[in-house]
């Protein structure tokens, strides 16, 4: 079944509607400096949308470098350092309108925010960084927890008690062998708080799309790789992860 597979979105649809996202503010840039020009306004009113149009086309060339770096970066699979900075405004500053759009064209948002988690990974990917295990946190959603367990592991995952009925115990053998930090989270602020807590370099986190692209975004500049999680019996419920993308993420980080 499909939602049983951990889907790769085309990086393209994101970026696409990202591009199309700086073209409408464009325009709206565009209006609003030729209302600058008209006879019926007042200096003051003159002043104000003057500036409105410098600011908007300031976040307008900010966001167009960061796309082109985005592109760039993806394309030949290494970071260019002084686009780090565009890219970073153009991700944040214009992910909600990227959503916006994509409710006017009728694209299913979450195929949209797969995009932009592969997008993320794929940029994260392209740069050299190498840590220590210690240095690396592992966030993982509570609902990976077999929902019928007694032994509530969320704010504490020691207290699993390890009998496979679910993929708690998969965590536990990856932070053994790995020497890794984990933290087991119900949402942003229990997540933003080991975060806090561990001050971690890099992160990997397990979520569904909703949080995944929260969590990125809320990290900046923490590089996060985000794995999606399988939803068999639907989302926030008994859920479960890729064994093998997990690895491979870890491994990224602390070789």
């Amino acid at each position: 079944m499909e939602n049983l597979v951990q889907v790769h979105e085309r990086k393209r649809l994101f970026i696409g509607l990202l591009g199309i996202s700086l073209a409408v503010v464009g325009l709206l840039a565009v209006a609003i400096w030729y209302l600058i020009f008209s006879p019926e306004q007042s200096i003051f009113y003159k002043i104000v949308l003057l500036l409105l149009a410098v600011g908007l086309f300031a976040v307008i060339l900010l966001a167009g470098f960061g796309l082109a770096g985005i592109v760039l970066t993806i394309v030949r699979s290494r970071p260019f350092a002084p686009f780090q900075g565009p890219m970073r405004v153009a991700l944040n500053t214009f992910f909600p309108l990227v959503l916006v759009l994509g409710r006017i064209f009728r694209i299913d948002l979450d195929k949209i925010k797969r995009s932009f988690i592969e997008v993320n990974n794929n940029l994260v990917q392209a740069r050299e960084i190498h840590i220590q295990p210690h240095q690396l946190l592992l966030l993982a959603p509570h609902c990976l927890q077999n929902s019928a367990c007694t032994h509530k592991v969320t704010g504490n995952i020691d207290n699993c008690q390890r009998c496979g009925q679910c993929s708690v115990n998969s965590i536990l053998e990856l932070r053994e062998r790995y020497g890794i930090r984990v933290g087991m989270a119900t949402g942003g602020t229990l997540a933003r708080k080991y975060i806090v807590d561990y001050r971690p370099r890099a992160i990997v986190a397990i979520a569904c799309e909703r949080d995944l692209t929260s969590g990125i975004l809320d990290a900046n500049p923490i590089p996060v790789l985000g794995v999606t999680n399988l939803r068999p019996n639907g989302p926030c419920h008994n859920t479960d992860f890729s064994l093998e993308h997990l690895e491979q993420a870890i491994h990224f980080f602390i070789g």
